[in-house]
């Protein structure tokens, strides 16, 4: 016999759920909706569309609805992948607005004041900083959506966005997308924001920023593949009157060129590589990838001093360097060739001892062995004891060189008497 009692059941009873446990429905097209009758009443008068913004947020959710907001604000409605607005079915009319920069006066002053919409917004709403971020990046990938004329005024105001770190120019590396590269969408739109961003800010800020995003030496990508070579990059950028951004990109290369160089040396170095492969290697980077003999003398010098641990006291540093450096005499005098080379050599030494203090003595036994070793010519020493030396140490190592020097001018008068 089952004893069990059954548990009560409710039926027809309605549980009230508390106000806070209730999810608000999503309902961009409602907040759309508020948001152009809201510009619509301000008839493009930008200081009090900004007012307009800055009351709303009290009763819009801007945190929710973030980026239809500034879809609104930069295309005036809803955008749909690809660029295209998102219309009413009923009333396609209401669902956008020419309060917006794509449909504002094509001029740099009016295109600015929607900069300062943007700034005023964020400012007062700093939990958007992100969402605009995003925003920015999304529209720049979007751009084969837009017109001709939309894709210009993006990309003025995008040009006032970096100069004035609204945005980080990570977002350029939407101008990467491969369909934008193609379609010549990518340079097209750099080359108008890189106008802008240079007009408000010089060169290096430029260039610091976009270095901190590992995009300063990435400009070729933005030229179709078959394009893609520093000789039409400099001459494109050049005929839109951004010679700095080609000697900018120019430098950078070179830049990551020497770096490459030098790891790859030092990688041969430590893998005791033989002497002849490594005289190959330094003159190719001469001859097929233009690097210059003072670049490569340098990147030799670096590549060789780097993988040692030295010792720290100056009597033992001297005897270690002296066996060390001997090792790649012949590396050097393949490649310093000439006097600019040979100083620059010269110099860097100067600059290596003055830095690495155990060093400091070293100076003249390291320029001594390299002219006994005929990687530097007496002229070379004698140019920079004269003239050419560096500031850093210059009295210690004038001195330490005095002697060396008199010895050589003492054996040059010697030779022209017997001549």
């Amino acid at each position: 016999m089952n004893n069990k009692v059954e548990k009560p059941t409710l039926s027809g009873t309605r549980l009230k759920t508390r106000k806070r446990d209730e999810k608000e429905k999503y309902d961009p097209n409602s907040f759309r909706d508020a948001v152009i009758q809201g510009l619509n009443e301000t008839q493009g008068d930008l200081e009090k569309v900004s007012k307009f913004l800055d009351v709303s947020g009290s009763r819009l959710n801007y945190r929710r609805y973030a980026d239809v907001l500034f879809d609104i604000l930069f295309a005036g409605g809803i955008l749909a992948p690809g660029g295209f607005i998102v219309e009413d079915a009923i009333e396609p009319k209401s669902s956008r607005t020419d309060v917006c920069i794509f449909k504002c006066e094509a001029s740099p002053d009016k295109i600015r004041g929607y900069y300062e919409v943007f700034y005023k917004l964020i400012r007062r709403y700093k939990y958007l900083e992100k969402a605009f971020e995003e925003e920015v990046r999304k529209v720049l990938v979007f751009q084969k959506g837009f017109q001709g004329e939309e894709r210009q005024k993006l990309a003025i105001v995008t040009g006032y966005i970096l100069a004035n770190t609204l945005a980080s120019p990570r977002v350029l590396e939407a101008l990467f997308e491969e369909h934008l590269v193609k379609e010549g969408l990518s340079l097209e739109s750099a080359s108008q924001i890189f106008t802008v961003w240079l007009k408000e800010k010089d060169l290096r800020e430029v260039f610091s920023a976009l270095k901190r995003v590992h995009i300063d030496s990435r400009l070729q990508e933005l030229f179709p593949a078959n394009k893609r070579n520093a000789q039409t990059m400099a001459t494109y950028f050049r005929d839109k009157g951004l010679g700095a951004i080609a000697d900018m990109q120019t430098s950078s290369q070179a830049t990551k060129a020497k770096k490459e160089a030098q790891k790859a040396l030092s990688e041969m170095i430590s893998e005791d590589s033989p002497m002849s492969e490594m005289t190959e290697f330094a003159r190719d980077l001469v001859k097929t990838r233009g690097m210059t003999e003072t670049e490569v003398t340098i990147t030799i010098w670096n590549a060789v001093m780097q993988g040692v641990e030295w010792n720290k006291k100056e009597d033992q540093v001297a005897e270690q360097a002296m066996k060390h450096l001997l090792t790649f005499t012949t590396l050097l005098t393949s490649v310093a060739t000439t006097p600019r080379a040979q100083l620059a050599l010269v110099l860097k030494v100067q600059d290596f001892c003055y830095d690495n203090m155990s060093f400091l003595k070293t100076f003249q036994k390291v320029i001594v062995m390299l002219y006994n070793k005929d990687v530097l010519e007496e002229q070379v020493i004698l140019h920079w004891y004269k003239q050419a030396h560096g500031a850093k140490g210059k009295s210690v190592f004038l001195d330490q060189m005095k002697s060396f020097v008199e010895w050589l001018q003492s054996a040059e008068e010697e030779s022209d008497e017997e001549a």
